[in-house]
């Protein structure tokens, strides 16, 4: 019976020995993703590139819109040359027939603008896509190695929402989180002259620009 006791004593302690030993192996850290992302100069100079080619790309389509619609004052006015009561039967066929050839350019003028957003709202998406694929991979490696040199044996993203929609992580210590190191960690080779606000994510261009409103053909096409 002693032998039994000594040996469930001698089990206990190896066990809690071990995990002691689990525990004190077991340093974590915190960082935070989304902010090493949006932050990054990388990010910031994509952002800003992808800016300006959604602006070129509104103006494509100010002006495919004012092409289109130079089309519709042309159809109006065959139209109503058609409809003038005081011309032949030949005439007004003519004039109809002309009037629907200018209105097969009109709805071809449409959809080479709805092809054309669509395309283009479609390529800076996949863009920016690829970009923060490749950036969060290159982010995280970067972080990995600063949790290293800090003896960190597990590494956790705050920022990353749970299926109802928080935060994974409710709480830590701030004294655990090496999001700034890494930051710093990132932005060491930023060039002089990189922009350092955060630019905007949107990479869509949306419906045509300001002042130039959407071809229609009030009673021949839907709008």
């Amino acid at each position: 019976m002693k032998k039994i006791i000594q040996s469930l004593v001698a089990v206990a302690t190896f066990g809690a020995f071990a995990l002691s030993a689990n525990a004190q192996a077991i340093k974590i850290q915190i960082v935070d993703m989304a902010k090493l992302y949006d932050n990054h100069y990388k990010t910031v100079e994509q952002n800003a590139k992808i800016q300006t080619d959604d602006q070129k790309a509104q103006e494509e389509v100010d002006r495919m819109n004012k092409e289109g619609n130079a089309l519709v004052e042309e159809y109006k006015a065959l139209n109503d040359q058609a409809n003038n009561p005081a011309l032949s039967a030949d005439a007004k066929s003519k004039g109809q027939m002309e009037a629907q050839k200018k209105l097969e350019g009109i709805q071809r003028k449409q959809q080479e603008v709805q092809t054309f957003v669509q395309n283009t709202r479609n390529s800076l998406q996949q863009r920016l896509m690829t970009f923060r694929s490749l950036m969060l991979e290159e982010i995280g490696k970067i972080a990995a190695d600063v949790a290293k040199r800090k003896g960190a044996t597990l590494l956790l993203d705050k920022a990353g929402p749970t299926q109802i929609g928080i935060s994974s992580i409710v709480f830590s210590d701030p004294a655990f989180d090496i999001t700034d190191e890494v930051m710093n960690e990132l932005n060491k080779d930023r060039p002089a002259n990189a922009p350092t606000a955060p630019a905007a994510t949107s990479a869509s261009p949306a419906a045509p620009a300001a002042g130039s409103p959407a071809i229609t053909v009030p009673g021949a096409l839907k709008k």
